[in-house]
């Protein structure tokens, strides 16, 4: 039996939701309810015609405020004018909340089009009833149940009494494609307004009546602990209350403001046990990965017997570095610890497991812990944590008062998780034509499921089934994959593995292209010029649609086309969460260091719910992976995390930022993945692009290391 990954659990977590949330989680037939009509937990309209969709996965800018409540409303057949949203908190009636592995759209099309199509089918036969006619003579429109044979309309709002009485659905049908509404449209956020008027309540911003502000000293090496404290002078500072230490690795000082509390923090003084990481250093950490690499690996995929290849050989090692994940917005959470029970406020993406680690720490039941999810400044899987929560709380009950707890900058990028640091061994054996007849894939890093102390059946990372899968079908392919242990803390970031994955493979593939003598693009589609079906773990990889998107990405690029004096382009695809993503990435070269100008995208990502989010996702997503490919990395040296500020990890600026030009390939097949797979083909296409304007590989990130 293969793995089963946090993503996936995502997936059959909601799946298996569906059928509670439509067919439990519901008033039972024959209970009036007034005052509104609520068929399901998603859903809640009331007699003003107000239409309330509850959102269950947390905003931190993907759009899910916006795009999930398109999925109900298109099924229900509401007036999009009418539509208000709620977001959800820590509840059992959403199945998982996990707001990551590119889930939120692929995993809830289902439920969320069902929970929309079964309200509608109840206010239909309200009406009916009402009206004493047939069924089958009413249809649903903007919001109204109407019956043309009378020329009567009567809105959903006026139908909720009595639509509250009926039994749900046991069977709906759900809506074709061509006739959708407001699926594919290009509808503008429901949240922006409040963004651009200042009124969105992020984590940060956040107040409650006589709260403190709390910052933590935590210690600067990796696994060290607090032997003593002296606050002889944070106690001196105006408005410091309370310093005391939380848990093994830190001190809070409390204070009335957070100057105040950073002030306290800044004059406080702390001995601390080094611990067993002392003397660790980014060369240890790279040695030791080159030192497992000649360890027998687990196999993520196989197919023929690539050792017995004949022809041609070539190799390359690849080497990816830790990354942090670097949120604009660092980490916070507001607690109110009240004896019986806990409130927080906290910009999670995973309110459940926030709520059960808060319960843990302060010796409550999870349901004696109310989580009100916040928007988020950015996530990209740091949220996935809930360290800065646990320790809101842990304050919160020290000083019996609510209290907003402030990471810093440097306590975000210097005691945060991070994404593994990687070394990927490729070989390929090319026929007399320069195609690879044999590729082998090692993958040495550490698991981050394992690290966390979970299950990593056959010493496999259960998120790598999802990330790091056959591209193309050549007849002996193998993918392996080597566990190694770091004791540096590690976290899901955006893209996780296939990042990495991705990188090396498609780096490789232009290296095999360069061989043969020929196009990179060229080389590619002969790779995907047979139609085959790449059964991989729980996902089947089809050669047919990665070359429609290397075809509409290289169309859309001009690739047969001169470019002007000076400029060059490389060209990437890779799979991830069941999407398929091509991009063409344009340089020149400045001062040795390369210049962005243009990046062409296309995807295949079934059917687009909204096409302007999509685009800002992969727009989003280039960006970020443009960061990551040129500058960043996390080093370690002498135990501690050398990088903490936007200084020294810096972030893509304006003026660097290229034309990201995004493009979709028409589809009817159900959503999968946008907010990850935009990331893995950006560094390939960035590097290859590179070697075609300077004949210099590079095979080690970042790009200016």
């Amino acid at each position: 039996m293969s793995p089963l990954s946090r993503r996936e659990f995502v997936g059959a977590g909601i799946g298996a939701a569906a059928g509670l949330v439509i067919g439990f989680y519901l008033p039972h037939k024959g209970e009036s309810q007034k005052n509104s009509f609520s068929p399901n937990a998603y859903l809640r309209i009331t007699p003003d015609n107000k239409i309330t969709i509850v959102v269950a996965r947390s905003e931190m800018g993907q759009g899910v405020r916006t795009a999930l409540p398109m999925i109900l409303a298109e099924e229900l057949e509401a007036d999009w004018k009418q539509i208000e949203i709620e977001q959800a908190g820590a509840s059992t009636l959403y199945g998982d909340q996990t707001t990551g592995g590119s889930a939120s759209i692929r995993t809830t099309w289902d439920p969320m089009r069902k929970a929309g199509a079964s309200a509608r089918e109840m206010l239909i036969s309200a009406a009916a009833l009402t009206w004493g006619v047939s069924r089958s003579t009413c249809t649903a429109e903007a919001g109204h149940i109407k019956h043309a044979a009378s020329n009567r309309s009567v809105s959903y709002g006026e139908l909720v009494g009595k639509a509250s009485t009926l039994p749900i659905p046991s069977d709906v049908t759900l809506k074709q494609s061509k006739d959708y509404k407001i699926v594919g449209q290009r509808l503008p956020r429901l949240d922006s307004l409040a963004k651009v008027k200042g009124e969105a309540i992020y984590g940060i911003d956040f107040r409650l009546p006589g709260m403190k502000y709390a910052v933590l000293a935590r210690c600067p090496l990796i696994a060290g602990k607090v032997t003593s404290i002296d606050d002889k002078e944070s106690k001196k500072i105006s408005g410091v209350s309370y310093v005391g230490k939380i848990g093994d690795s830190a001190v809070a000082v409390v204070a009335d403001s957070v100057w105040s509390a950073m002030e306290g923090r800044r004059v406080l003084n702390v001995s601390w046990d080094e611990g067993p990481n002392k003397d660790l250093n980014s060369a240890a950490i790279l040695s030791s990965l080159k030192q497992a690499a000649s360890k027998k690996g687990a196999n993520l995929y196989a197919a023929g017997e690539p050792g017995k290849a004949s022809g041609r050989h070539i190799s390359a090692e690849y080497v990816l570095p830790f990354m942090a994940h670097a949120p604009m917005e660092p980490g916070n959470c507001t607690a109110h610890f009240q004896g019986s029970n806990c409130e927080l406020w906290a910009p999670t993406q995973v309110p459940q497991d926030c709520r059960d680690s808060v319960a843990t720490a302060i010796g409550l039941d999870p349901d004696q812990v109310k989580v009100n999810v916040t928007l988020m400044g950015g996530g990209f899987g740091r949220r996935l944590e809930h360290d800065y929560a646990v320790e809101a709380a842990q304050v919160s009950k020290a000083i019996n008062a609510p209290v907003k707890v402030i990471w810093t900058r440097e306590d975000d990028m210097r005691c945060s998780t991070y994404r593994p640091a990687s070394l990927h061994q490729l070989s390929a054996t090319l026929d007399g034509m320069g195609l690879p007849v044999a590729l082998t894939h090692r993958i040495i890093a550490p698991s981050i499921t394992g690290q966390k102390g979970q299950p990593v059946p056959n010493n496999v990372d259960p998120d790598l089934p999802d990330e790091a899968g056959p591209v193309y079908g050549i007849p002996n392919y193998a993918i392996e994959y080597v566990m190694t242990e770091t004791p540096v803390p590690l976290g899901w970031m955006r893209s996780v593995y296939a990042l990495q994955a991705g990188f090396a493979l498609e780096s490789f593939i232009d290296e095999l292209a360069l061989a043969a003598g020929k196009d990179p693009l060229k080389y590619r589609l002969q790779l995907l010029a047979k139609d085959q079906d790449l059964a991989y773990f729980t996902t089947t990889w089809h050669t047919a649609r990665m070359r429609a998107v290397l075809q509409l990405a290289a169309e859309k690029a001009g690739w047969d086309k001169p470019l002007p004096a000076g400029h060059h382009r490389g060209i990437a695809c890779f799979g991830c969460f069941q999407t398929y993503m091509a991009e063409v990435v344009e340089i020149t070269m400045e001062n040795n260091q390369p210049k962005v100008h243009r990046v062409v995208a296309a995807v295949d990502c079934g059917q687009v719910v909204n096409p302007a989010i999509l685009e800002q996702q992969i727009q989003g997503g280039v960006v970020y992976g443009l960061s990551n490919a040129l500058r960043a990395q996390i080093t370690i040296d002498k135990g501690r995390v050398v990088q903490g500020n936007f200084d020294d990890y810096a972030p893509l600026r304006m003026d660097e930022t290229p034309v990201v030009e995004v493009y979709a390939v028409p589809s009817q097949e159900p959503p999968t993945g946008i907010g990850e797979p935009s990331l893995p083909p950006l560094a390939p296409a960035l590097c290859n692009a590179i070697y075609a304007a300077t004949k210099k590989r590079i095979r080690t990130l970042p790009i200016q290391s």
